[in-house]
């Protein structure tokens, strides 16, 4: 299983990539996110970067990358015309879908890291007091299961839909609104109630509320993931 899994993420890594013009559109979209979230945010908030949960910020460059790659998965494969050669392989049914879903995570989970590295770097060059700073083990912690988390929930929403969608075009603008919408509701539920959430919540540690946020991803990451699994059926992707 491990072995087919690898396959198919060999597979989905060199038609991602192979593409013509994918690299240089990828890298030109996450340029402003990675400025911004690895370089001006670490300047603007100095110390406050490494020693505060100010650089969960980060999480932007891996949703973008989670964004730009996830919808290819199965919505260009029936692009190229190649998904019915993928399933009528000997591949299990787990493996390809498993495969496609990791690379995606394994892409965004490690653009966190990379951000994570040169804003560090950002924060020592621009504001060097005479010693290397560096993050906390708690601060460390938590971006990074904050950015897995955010990885495996947009990616189960993109492979869901990709399974649906007959263009990597049309998979990339529903995903997008999915992500991108219910932000922007919950900012304005927040703005006009923010009097009642702060009486509510004023007094928890900031940690507390961020673990409360990754605990509901993380009944929505389960959601999603069940939902994916149960849409992927072979023989209806055959037909479609």
């Amino acid at each position: 299983m491990i072995a087919d899994i690898r396959t198919v993420m060999w597979k989905e890594r060199k038609s991602l990539f192979r593409q013509q013009g994918s690299r240089v559109r990828i890298l030109l979209t996450l340029l402003i996110p990675m400025i911004m979230v690895a370089i001006w945010f670490p300047w603007q908030m100095g110390t406050d970067w490494v020693e505060g949960y100010e650089s969960l910020f980060s999480v932007l460059a891996p949703m973008m990358m989670v964004l730009l790659t996830v919808p290819d998965s199965f919505a260009g494969e029936r692009e190229r015309h190649t998904l019915s050669t993928l399933l009528a392989s000997r591949l299990p049914d787990r493996a390809i879908f498993f495969g496609k879903l990791a690379v995606s995570i394994g892409l965004g989970f490690g653009m966190m890291i990379i951000v994570l590295l040169l804003s560090l770097v950002t924060v020592n060059i621009v504001h060097w007091d005479g010693h290397v700073m560096l993050y906390s083990y708690r601060v460390v912690l938590v971006d990074l299961a904050f950015s897995l988390i955010l990885s495996v929930l947009i990616a189960s929403a993109g492979v869901l839909i990709s399974l649906r969608a007959s263009t990597v075009q049309d998979a990339q603008q529903m995903l997008g609104a999915a992500v991108m919408v219910p932000p922007m509701v919950i900012g304005v539920v927040l703005l006009a109630l923010h009097e009642q959430i702060a009486g509510v919540w004023g007094d928890l540690d900031i940690i507390y509320v961020v673990l409360i946020v990754m605990a509901v991803l993380v009944v929505a990451c389960a959601g999603l993931l069940a939902a994916a699994m149960a849409r992927f059926q072979r023989a209806r992707l055959i037909l479609s």
